[in-house]
Parts: structure tokens; sequence; C-alpha cells
């Protein structure tokens, strides 16, 4: 299919009356997909002393990325905010009730339920990140690494209905979510979009994270067996200085 004709089949699926209108931001899309590689990352170097390093950074990335997430919701645009997504619990009760009878509310940007669900994984991310701290620094006991593997639990549960949730509304309400987090574009009126993707905080984000990556791994200390191998190879040679 060419782009003429994606673009006639968006058109045809469109609502009538809106258009295609620039919702998500830059610095929010490489959140969100950065948030996805990370926690994948991180579940699958989670069971394993090798990889341990690895996990921590991943863990340690994910925390700093949630701390600037607060900010962008304070300062960022429109629907990057929270105080225009984040509601009350009636709200979500009665978009859900909707949702489920097949009629849900539209909102250009987070609907209720997905507000309330990216505003838990950020929480949980924050709490993942105290106990896997705790836990690789030996700050507390067994109970800490338990939680620490409860919390990924949950919030891999809490994952799993997201991306269903999101699959249900991209369905009932004609608009593809997973491409509008990609693109940043979604259907609706001229007025409602935002004018600027600002991919310059995106790409200072991101000029962040790999700066963080740099410090961690210049720093971390040499993995036992490579320092064994370097001390036998310093013996070696004093022996055979000695010869």
């Amino acid at each position: 299919m060419n782009d003429t004709s994606a673009s006639r089949a968006e058109q045809h699926a469109r609502p009538a009356g809106t258009v295609r209108i620039l919702v998500w931001d830059a610095p929010v899309r490489v959140f969100h997909w950065l948030m996805v590689a990370l926690f994948a990352g991180a579940w699958l170097t989670s069971e394993s002393e090798q990889w341990r390093l690895i996990h921590a950074t991943l863990g340690y990335t994910m925390v700093g990325l949630v701390a600037l997430r607060i900010v962008w919701g304070v300062a960022g645009t429109k629907y990057a905010r929270f105080a225009s997504f984040v509601r009350s619990p009636a709200s979500v009760i009665r978009y859900v009730t909707l949702l489920v009878k097949g009629h849900p509310e539209r909102y250009v940007g987070h609907n209720p339920a997905g507000a309330l669900a990216i505003v838990a994984m950020l929480l949980l991310t924050l709490a993942l990140g105290a106990t896997g701290w705790a836990e690789y620094n030996d700050a507390g006991g067994k109970w800490l690494g338990e939680s620490h593997e409860g919390v990924a639990n949950v919030m891999l549960a809490l994952v799993a209905l997201h991306v269903l949730a999101v699959l249900a509304s991209s369905f009932l309400h004609r608009d593809n979510l997973v491409r509008a987090m990609v693109t940043g574009y979604k259907s609706g009126r001229p007025d409602e979009g935002i004018r600027k993707a600002r991919w310059g905080i995106a790409a200072l984000l991101i000029a962040l994270v790999a700066g963080g990556w740099w410090m961690q791994w210049t720093s971390a200390p040499l993995a036992p067996a490579a320092t064994q191998s370097t001390g036998d190879a310093g013996h070696s040679r004093a022996d055979g200085d000695g010869d």
C-alpha cells in the first residue's frame, strides 16, 4: 500500500469532523518506548548474577526517567501535563463502565483508566528502584529481595492489563493508539492539537540516558573473574622475572 492509499484509508476510518492532529510530543513518546525497552531488559536480566550490573543500570535508568517525566508532567506540552489527564476515581469508574458497554467516552489525550495506569506504573517504578537499590547494596534482609520481585510481578501484570486496554480502546475508538504513540498523531479537531513536537527536549532526554550509562559503566568495578585473571597474569610475569 502506498502513502496515498494509506492516507485515504486513514481519512475513511477517521470520525467525521476530525483531522490528523499532533497529540503526543516527542519527549513523551521517547519516554514511553524507553520505559518499555528498559523494563523488558530488566525483566530478562533479573535472574542471572552475570547480568546483575546491567539489570541495576536499567533499573536506575527507569527511576531517572520517572523523575524527568514528573518534571515534564508539570512543564510539558498540553497532553503531557498531569493536570490534563489525572482525574477523579468517579471518572475512571464511569469510563470503564462505558468502555465495557462498548460506548467509551472520547479523550484526545490519556483517558481516565489509562491515566490511572500511568500514575500507578510511575509509582511502581519508584518502588522497584528503592527495593532494588536496597537489595543490590545489601541494605536490608531477605524480605527486600522478595519485595522487589513482588513489585516487579505487579508491574508486569499492570503492563499486560494496560496493553489489553490499549488494544480494546483502539478497536472501540477506531484510532490506533499504538501507532499514535509512535507518530504522535491521533484524530481530533484542528484546535485540539499541539503545535510542536519538542524534538530538542527529546534529544536531550536521550543524551542524558546515554551519559548516565557511560558514567555507570566507566565507574563500574572490574568483574571478579577479570580481576583474578589480571592477578594471575601478574604472578606469572613476576615468576618469569624471578627465573
